[in-house]
């Protein structure tokens, strides 16, 4: 699979790509910037589970919302970009500043 189609479709759907949110850190076919966007478009989707999983009592939504963060997290902190973070934040969304 060519590197721009792999990227596209993993933003679409993560899930079908990687186990874990941590693998997609580890996937060498990627670039830093592929990976914060597939781990975003994957943010994204789980804090939609999330509302819904809150809606309908259901369960292992807001865990793999948690571990999808952190892998986002620990890349960001790797590229260096700085959140401010409102206290009514979960789960670490926030307004992105970019330090250099």
């Amino acid at each position: 699979m060519k590197h721009a189609k792999l990227v596209e479709d993993a933003k679409l759907d993560p899930q079908r790509y990687y186990t874990q949110p941590s693998d997609v850190l580890r996937d060498r076919r990627l670039t830093d910037p592929d990976r914060l966007e597939i781990l975003t478009a994957w943010e994204r989707d789980a804090r939609a589970l999330s509302v819904a999983s809150d809606e309908s009592m259901g369960g292992g939504e807001p865990n793999r919302l948690r571990d999808v963060v952190k892998a986002r997290l620990e890349l960001e902190e790797r590229l260096n970009i700085h959140h401010d973070y409102s206290e009514s934040s979960k789960f670490g969304g926030g307004t992105e500043k970019k330090t250099g």
